[in-house]
């Protein structure tokens, strides 16, 4: 495993980090698997987990927490999210200050830390981001409870907004070979220090099709959200089949290859809840994309634009 500096927060994160949310918080997932999972990421040298407090109807984060007793944490940078919540029925937004600092301490509690290393805000509008907030950001890092903030969020336009504000060290977007629009977006957040982590790094299954391949119950849950939320993804993922078709190289390790491509990405966030996947997706670091693969994956890349 390769590691890469965090922007300015002076972290050092594996370049490939994982994602402890979706199916692998689920309770319908086996913990002792889900946990076995987190163990085998750890002793092959990723230091990144990232988890919300929404995430798997509010199990993924508590799951986590478990699957950390009794390790050295000493040298991990483990991420949750605040901002939203799962109120047991259905996800709750609230960016209020009084909100953060509930879920700051929820999340604690969930995960058995002391100070969070890295808190991302879950989804903020710009206009969320105001003078109250960004106070109560600063006296939660104050007071010791949060070292390092962060926002995930897809809009263009509220990543470019918190590049400019100093409360802020991480930003989390989605950028894989379906979004190489993203490039730019990332090297101006780069270029103001932020640390920036590639969410959906694997277009969440979408290249080729793969997501549509039913294996297990599991496989039936990611592809009826597939298409449920990302047609237009499955749709164009087509044009990357040829990914999985490569010699010496599996499609999930170039698409990962292709997003640590760019230096300005810090670590690549994937999820999985199979060990043989998650094996050979961490192979993925220190690999180069032949060029003769960096061409191809630009020019399907052009050919939907």
């Amino acid at each position: 495993m390769l590691y890469r500096p965090l922007g300015d927060t002076g972290l050092t994160v594996s370049e490939i980090g994982f994602g402890c949310a979706s199916w692998w918080g689920q309770r319908a997932f086996d913990e002792g698997d889900a946990i076995a999972l987190v163990h085998a990421a750890l002793d092959r040298g990723v230091t990144f987990l990232d988890t919300g407090s929404s995430y798997s109807s509010g199990n993924a984060e508590p799951r986590l927490g478990r699957a950390l007793r009794g390790r050295n944490i000493s040298g991990l940078v483990i991420a949750t999210k605040a901002g939203t919540r799962h109120d047991g029925r259905r996800i709750v937004r609230d960016m209020s200050p009084d909100a953060i600092e509930a879920s700051v301490l929820r999340s604690l509690t969930n995960l058995g830390l002391e100070r969070l290393p890295l808190l991302q805000l879950h989804g903020p509008a710009i206009i969320d981001l105001d003078e109250n907030l960004l106070k109560a950001l600063e006296r939660l890092k104050a007071r010791g409870l949060v070292q390092a903030f962060g926002v995930n969020s897809f809009d263009p336009a509220v990543i470019d907004h918190v590049a400019g504000l100093p409360q802020f060290d991480v930003v989390m977007v989605d950028y894989n070979v379906l979004r190489p629009e993203r490039g730019p977006l990332i090297a101006r957040a780069a270029a103001a220090g932020k640390g920036v982590l590639a969410g959906m790094p694997l277009a969440m299954g979408h290249t080729g099709g793969q997501v549509l391949k039913l294996r297990a119950p599991r496989d039936i849950w990611y592809t009826l959200r597939a298409l449920k939320n990302h047609r237009a993804e499955v749709l164009a993922g087509r044009r990357f089949a040829f990914l999985h078709q490569q010699a010496g190289v599996s499609g999930p390790q170039a698409a990962l290859a292709y997003v640590l491509a760019n230096r300005d990405v810090a670590c690549a966030v994937m999820g999985t809840t199979r060990l043989a996947h998650l094996l050979e997706n961490l192979d993925a670091s220190g690999r180069a994309l032949a060029p003769e693969l960096a061409a191809a994956i630009a020019e399907a890349q052009s050919a939907g634009t």
